[in-house]
């Protein structure tokens, strides 16, 4: 049976298919030495797919879900850019291909999710599914009700780039600082620096602690450990989802 390139990439836990569309767009995916083009279809039992030339299992693979605590100065990416710090250094002892689900800024902390479920990856990350997303965020100044209102309502971040409504808590009120919650259901790219930035704040440290019911917990930075059967109910109730996916080998740790 043919199916679209992307989601046999993703499928194959190889990449997520937004990645692979941008891979396929690139000219590195190949379906029996030819080059593809996106919309393209391929059978997995017929035809043999390769990125940069490595051949992809189309098999049944195992799947992995992790939860890291992305220190700052690291970027969430897997691919060598500058020789910057990347989050591939700090996951060395995974043996299969996984891959952050989102991204947090090289300047930012916290959790971050990965995994080689591409279709998991493609539900939480996607707008419609409203996967809440909850930060910590320090301001090294008073923060006024006014200031709050203003982010909290929705507001234009870049030209024509307007943001959801979220919920912003006071957790610290301090003379010379204050701490922040924010719980938001989107991701567009550095959405909370930039909300602060136009309400006329400066953000001194932003942690995100919160992904879908599941908490950073007591990781440290650096560290990761596999998803609870319990986290994955929770992403999965987040999602829509009650069933893990079929067919396919899953690993994570029970409680």
């Amino acid at each position: 049976m043919e199916k679209r390139l992307q989601k046999i990439l993703s499928d194959s836990g190889y990449c997520s298919r937004r990645k692979a569309e941008e891979l396929i767009e690139k000219g590195l995916v190949k379906v029996n030495g030819r080059a593809v083009k996106l919309g393209d279809k391929a059978d997995t039992e017929k035809d043999s797919v390769t990125v940069c030339g490595e051949k992809i299992n189309t098999e049944g693979v195992e799947l992995r879900y992790i939860k890291l605590y992305k220190p700052r100065g690291y970027l969430t990416s897997m691919e060598d850019v500058h020789s910057e710090k990347l989050i591939t250094d700090l996951i060395g002892g995974i043996k299969e291909r996984i891959y952050p689900i989102g991204r947090l800024d090289k300047n930012s902390e916290g959790l971050i999710l990965l995994t080689n479920d591409g279709k998991f990856a493609n539900d939480i990350m996607h707008p419609k599914k409203h996967v809440a997303k909850t930060y910590r965020v320090t301001i090294p100044n008073k923060v006024t009700d006014e200031q709050i209102a203003l982010m909290s309502v929705g507001m234009e971040i870049d030209s024509g780039v307007i943001t959801q409504p979220c919920v912003i808590n006071v957790l610290t009120a301090e003379s010379g600082r204050t701490v922040l919650e924010f719980i938001i259901k989107e991701g567009k790219n550095r959405q909370i620096r930039k909300m602060c930035e136009k309400a006329g704040l400066t953000v001194s440290r932003l942690k995100r602690t919160g992904v879908g019911g599941v908490k950073l917990g007591m990781l440290k930075p650096g560290e990761y450990r596999d998803l609870t059967s319990e986290e994955m109910r929770m992403l999965r109730t987040a999602i829509g989802k009650s069933e893990p996916p079929k067919n396919k080998r899953k690993k994570y740790y029970s409680k």
